[in-house]
């Protein structure tokens, strides 16, 4: 189950819902992200979904969101401009639902 809905993450990503090209390669990338917010904090993310809504809190769908910006843009390893990190943004959020005892 994805948590992030493709048309949240083209909004997301500034992608016109009407262009399709790449929609099968956001999806994929919403799965990695949740695989890396989900090994990052320790916990399967299932474990942090409310129970009426099968959500999960905001600040870790924020998490995937700004993951998926981050691949969508850097399609590469390498980075030739120079780039700064944004200070409380996905480190920050994270570490809101990280599990230490794991």
């Amino acid at each position: 189950m994805a948590y992030i809905e493709l048309q949240q993450a083209k909004r997301h990503l500034n992608v016109e819902q009407e262009f399709t090209e790449d929609d099968e390669y956001i999806e994929n990338l919403i799965e990695v992200a949740e695989a890396v917010v989900s090994k990052d904090i320790c916990e399967d993310l299932k474990t942090l979904e409310e129970e009426n809504t099968g959500k999960i809190p905001a600040p870790l769908r924020q998490c995937i969101l700004l993951m998926v910006g981050q691949f969508y843009a850097n399609r590469e390893p390498v980075a030739f401009a120079q780039s700064s990190k944004v200070p409380l943004s996905y480190e920050h959020l994270v570490s809101l639902y990280r599990n230490y005892e794991k």
